[in-house]
Formats: structure tokens, sequence, C-alpha cells
């Protein structure tokens, strides 16, 4: 990959620098409500202090000088697979860090929608989709999912950070675990066992339109184990036992709302419920770190023949209409249930451990709570993050063993 990588930065190099600076009528549109969040300060702090700025002018400058839709796409793929790749190296100890702590997820997320931001001033607007469509996917790691050799295959995927303008310094614990662990090899009771990682927005509509499977169909039937892994509640690990095919509406990171049953291909086959086949029993009885982690069953849902919504903290009843599952009727469930669904489809229920864990949710240290005069970065926010990193590595390591 990095071999590839290279050789096509250094053809791009030469057909860049004797184009025109300005051939393609290109440069930052107005964006997305996402997008536009990049103007505060703390994203731009981010970007600065972790040395990231210089990827996005680099890649504005490189699209500027694009002479046709293909280079233009060449150039957005290039730069979106030297962004994931920078921003694992760094998580794993390699180039440099900037000023703020490499377990950081934040640069890769802000630096990714100022690029984004580049491509929506393309002047064609069904190849300015397909442009933003090879960035995302590429600084995604989506199609960078690599399991070389013979050891044990682990498939994790995590989110961007979410509830911007609740917090616009917010960090998501899974997108950093996704980029430490990535790569990575992990000891388990049966040998050794390789982690691959992508993340995924928090935007209903990307989900609506198939992006997770996308992603997945193929990479499903290559693993061992997959464990879909999103930020969840305060101070505890939860391994959730039920999915449900419901969306809730809570705004997501463009601040748009859908509210009704999972959309998904063949819908007169969709099950209500979809459940994890990871071994809860044995994760929440091991030590695997300073979180309680729990086997987390409840559902809430409507009965057979019922109209009103009840909670039930043992999981579903026969022939219930789902409301929300263990984790909730957000993007963390919908992504545990369409992979699960996935599963289920591709017929691997018997042999593919797989499931749903919440982290806790990453806080601030005491003293710098207030998102309005609170730094971006504090000594306990760096440590909780390390911690809950450190357990879900041992959480997989008791799964697949």
């Amino acid at each position: 990959m990095r071999i590839r990588i290279a050789v096509l930065s250094a053809a791009l190099f030469v057909s860049v620098a004797a184009a025109p600076v300005h051939a393609a009528a290109v440069g930052a549109g107005p964006g997305t409500v996402e997008e536009q969040r990049l103007d505060k300060a703390v994203p731009q702090e981010i970007l600065k202090l972790s040395g990231f700025d210089t990827a996005t002018s680099a890649f504005a400058r490189a699209l500027h000088a694009s002479r046709s839709y293909a280079q233009a796409a060449a150039v957005t793929e290039l730069h979106g697979r030297l962004l994931w790749r920078r921003a694992v190296d760094r998580a794993h100890g390699h180039g440099p860090a900037g000023a703020i702590s490499r377990d950081d997820d934040r640069p890769l997320y802000w630096a990714r929608l100022a690029m984004s931001r580049e491509l929506r001033g393309w002047p064609d607007a069904g190849q300015r989709a397909k442009l933003i469509e090879r960035l995302e996917t590429a600084s995604r790691g989506q199609d960078d999912i690599r399991f070389p050799g013979h050891t044990k295959r682990i498939l994790i995927t995590g989110f961007d950070p979410f509830t911007l303008d609740r917090d616009i310094r917010i960090s998501n614990p899974s997108g950093a675990i996704a980029l430490a662990l990535d790569g990575t090899l992990v000891r388990t009771s049966h040998g050794l066992a390789r982690v691959e990682a992508a993340v995924f927005p928090v935007r209903w509509q990307d989900f609506a339109d198939g992006e997770v499977e996308r992603t997945l169909r193929a990479q499903l039937p290559k693993v061992d184990m997959f464990t879909t892994i999103s930020q969840g509640r305060v101070g505890r690990i939860d391994v959730e036992r039920t999915n449900g095919a419901w969306r809730g509406g809570f705004p997501d990171n463009d601040n748009a709302s859908s509210a009704g049953t999972i959309p998904v291909t063949d819908p007169a086959t969709q099950p209500q419920w979809t459940v994890t086949t990871l071994p809860y029993a044995r994760i929440v009885a091991a030590k695997t770190g300073r979180f309680p982690v729990y086997d987390h069953t409840e559902v809430t849902e409507i009965p057979a023949g019922g109209t009103t919504p009840v909670v039930r903290p043992d999981g579903p009843t026969p022939g219930s209409t789902a409301r929300a599952g263990g984790g909730g009727d957000y993007l963390s469930n919908e992504i545990a249930y369409r992979v699960t669904l996935l599963r289920e489809r591709l017929g691997l229920h018997d042999r593919l451990p797989g499931g749903h864990v919440h982290t806790p949710v990453l806080q601030f240290g005491a003293g710098n709570t207030d998102p309005a005069t609170g730094q971006v970065t504090d000594p306990q926010f760096v440590q909780n993050r390390l911690d809950i990193i450190a357990q879900v590595r041992a959480i997989l390591i008791v799964a697949a063993s």
C-alpha cells in the first residue's frame, strides 16, 4: 500500500507541477453544516497543533492545479489515502506528533472536512459528488482493509466526533480506537490476531445510501470476528445484546434528522431485531480495565398487538416492533443492526462472532468542562482516552480468544 501511494504521489507531482496553478475552476465552496464548523477557533487550533493543516493546504494546491476530472480524482484519492495513513501512523508513534497527543482522533476529522469543503467548488455536480465519495472512502480507511498472513482476523469500526454544537472540542474514543489499533497485532489464546479498522460518518444519509454494507460486504466472509464500536454512556462499557430496526431521529452532524424503520435493501425480509454473537459473558467476567463492563440487554419495543412503546430490561418479546435497541435509536444502534443483519444475510451467523461495544463518554478533566472557555485538551482528557483504547483492546483479545 505505501509503495503504491509513493509511486502515485511521484506521478502526480510531475503532472501537477507542469499544470497551470488555477487550471480548474475549483475552490472552497460554502460547505455543509458540518464543514461550516471549520471556521470556528477550536477546529483551526486542533489542525494547527497537530500539523494537519499542512495536509489540507497541500491538497488544496494539488486540486487547484488539476487540469481534468481524471487528475482531480487521482489527487483526491491519493490525498485521502495519505490522510488516513498519516493519522494511523501518528497514532502508532510514527512521524511528527505536533503539540497535541498522538491518540487524538480529531485532526483526522477536521482535516477531512477541510478537504471535502475544497471539493465543493468543483463545477460539475456529478463529478463533485464522485470526488467527495472518493475522499470519504480513502480517508476513512474503508478501502484500506488488508489481512496479510495467516493470523486471526478482527475487523472493527469507529465513528467521527458528534454533538459538536454542544461542545465543538469533542473527541470520539471509537475513532481513536480505530486509529490506534488499525493494522496492529494482538496476542490471543489462539495465537496472533490482526486488527483492521475503518471509520464512519455520523450522518443518517450516508447510512441510508448503503455506505456500511458497501464497505463491509466483501470483508465479513474473510474475518474471524467483528466489533462495531461507538461512544455510549458515562463511566461504563456496554456489550449491546440486541439491535433494533428503528431510527429515532436525533440530529446528525449535518443537523439532519431521520425517523422510522432503518432503510435497507429487501425490506420485506427485514427483521425487527438482530443480536450479538460476541461472547458477552466472558467479556463481562474478564478484568479488562478501569471501567465496569456490562452485558446490556435493555430495549424499547411496541409489544405484539400494542401501540405504546415499552422498555424491556431483558430484551424484546416475541412479535414486537423495535423502537430502540440496546445501543439506543441513533447511528450506534444502526451500524450494529446493519452489520449483524449483513452477517445473517451472508449466512455467517454460526461462524462469525460479532456485535457492538459502547465505550464510556470521553470526559475532559475537572476545571476544563466549559465548552466556551475550556482548552482543546488536558492531561485527564488524554488519560481517559488512552484508558478507553487500552480497555477495548483488551476486550477484543478476550472476545477473540
